[in-house]
């Protein structure tokens, strides 16, 4: 066999591949969206709840209302963990760990406030069920904390 017909079998072969390729990249399914993070979308859980419990109109409307309220406590106190975290490591530098229990009683009291946060939404969102909604209700509380676990899926499982 000739180098040149060599030669062009390789181009060809490499040709194939290069294609190959660049179908994959166009044709694969994009990355799922963050879970975390700034322009994170709370519509899965919205539209979860929404769904489970049945809600009209009305009562989606008061509703996102009470999700715009849970947001604000919400980072409002997730400002203050940051804040007391920098003032806690900030220690490490300055050497002034007198501090350091009183940051960390802090912190836990901040996280405490949050779960606080959390369940007053889920009790506001039981007041907003009618009497035939209740058990939709006592169905999600069992899932609750789905919504709150860090880089979860808030969605059921398939078994759900």
């Amino acid at each position: 066999m000739s180098k040149s017909k060599l030669l062009s079998i390789a181009v060809i072969g490499l040709l194939v591949i290069n294609l190959g390729i660049l179908a994959f990249l166009f044709t694969r399914k994009p990355p799922n969206p963050p879970k975390d993070g700034p322009g994170r979308s709370q519509e899965g859980p919205k539209k979860i709840i929404i769904e489970k419990l049945h809600f009209d109109k009305d009562q989606a409307a008061q509703y996102e209302q009470l999700i715009k309220g849970h947001q604000e406590a919400i980072k409002s106190l997730g400002q203050q963990i940051r804040l007391t975290k920098n003032n806690l490591y900030a220690t490490l530098a300055d050497g002034s760990a007198m501090n350091k229990d009183s940051l960390q009683s802090d912190l836990g009291e901040l996280q405490k406030q949050i779960e606080s946060v959390h369940y007053n939404h889920f009790a506001g969102i039981k007041k907003l069920c009618k009497p035939d909604q209740m058990e939709y209700f006592n169905d999600l509380t069992k899932e609750l904390a789905k919504f709150f676990a860090p880089g979860k899926n808030p969605r059921p499982s398939p078994g759900d």
